[in-house]
């Protein structure tokens, strides 16, 4: 326990932003992002609006994790430019900040518990647990994990679990989920109204398609891998959901700058507070966060983690 309040003053010193950087990183995300939409629309070449589409997906994803940051509080904290510009962002990935901070921070609070409700997180019961549950239950949890339902993430989770259900749920708490929800569907109608139903696909459908299955897959990898830890209420500990129920990410230099360093995973749910771009720095002077838990986008690697479902209490490890 010492060794992991160590590590957490380790990771103090590099919470302090670098404004300058932060604003260009976040700037530079949202102006591509517009810039890929305005070339995908308008290329000369179908092909051409094929790759363009593709910088549309790349771009969503990295301004996400950027806008991750901004919603825990990490990074252009007092800027009203910035809090007008992911409000708006919020609204166009549907994932308004409203629901996004409060799921989120339950997520951070609560990840490595195997007995909490899963608000901002696949759920995780332990086999007793699932054995005692009804086929009906069974099936319900077996099916909020399935990976189809990842693949499908554009629909289950933003679609329905960031904006319709919120908003059913209490409409005025998260009346910004319904504006998601309407300025979606009217941004598919203009563009297919304008130019297309083609252009629909490549500038909406595929996009959010592939960037919300490559997020919702992050999200389960990253705490439901082979060598993940969990434990009940009375026995977890902070530091323990970071280092045991956290994973470190491998990925190449490309794949990282796309996902915005969401890959040290383990060093964010440390510390949240430490921007996106020095994640790697804080991992490289910090000897006790250099041999973490990892996985990867390895073929091997994705069925691992597909392949588990419970926390095998007997075996201390997850199964399926």
């Amino acid at each position: 326990m010492k060794t992991e309040k160590n590590l957490i003053k380790a990771t103090l010193k590099f919470r302090k932003e670098n404004k300058k950087l932060t604003w260009f990183y976040s700037a530079s995300s949202i102006v591509f992002l517009l810039l890929f939409i305005v070339l995908t629309i308008y290329a000369p070449f179908l092909w051409l609006s094929y790759i363009f589409s593709i910088g549309i997906t790349m771009m969503i994803v990295r301004s996400f994790v950027i806008y991750h940051d901004y919603a825990h509080g990490t990074i252009l904290r007092k800027s009203k430019l910035a809090q007008a510009m992911y409000f708006i962002y919020g609204i166009y990935v549907l994932a308004p900040i409203n629901v996004w901070r409060r799921t989120h921070n339950y997520h951070h609070r609560h990840i490595g518990k195997f007995f909490k409700p899963s608000i901002g997180s696949y759920p995780i019961f332990s086999k007793e647990k699932f054995n005692k549950c009804s086929k009906k239950e069974k099936i319900s949890y077996l099916l909020v994990r399935h990976p189809l339902v990842m693949l499908f993430g554009y629909i289950f989770t933003f679609i329905y679990g960031m904006c319709l259900y919120p908003f059913i749920s209490n409409p005025k708490k998260h009346f910004d989920s319904l504006i998601s929800l309407l300025f979606h569907f009217l941004y598919i109608f203009l563009i297919y109204y304008y130019f297309g139903a083609h252009r629909v696909i490549l500038v909406v459908i595929i996009p959010h398609f592939i960037s919300s299955a490559l997020g919702a897959y992050l999200f389960y990898a990253q705490h439901n891998f082979p060598d993940a830890k969990y434990k009940s209420d009375k026995e977890w500990t902070y530091e323990f959901s970071a280092l045991e129920s956290s994973s470190y990410f491998k990925m190449n230099k490309f794949m990282a700058w796309v996902t915005g360093n969401i890959g040290y995973h383990h060093i964010h749910h440390l510390n949240p507070s430490i921007p996106f771009y020095r994640l790697p720095e804080a991992m490289k002077s910090i000897k006790g966060l250099q041999n973490p838990k990892t996985t990867s986008f390895s073929i091997r690697a994705i069925i691992s983690c597909l392949r588990l479902n419970v926390w095998n209490e007997e075996l201390n490890q997850m199964s399926n």
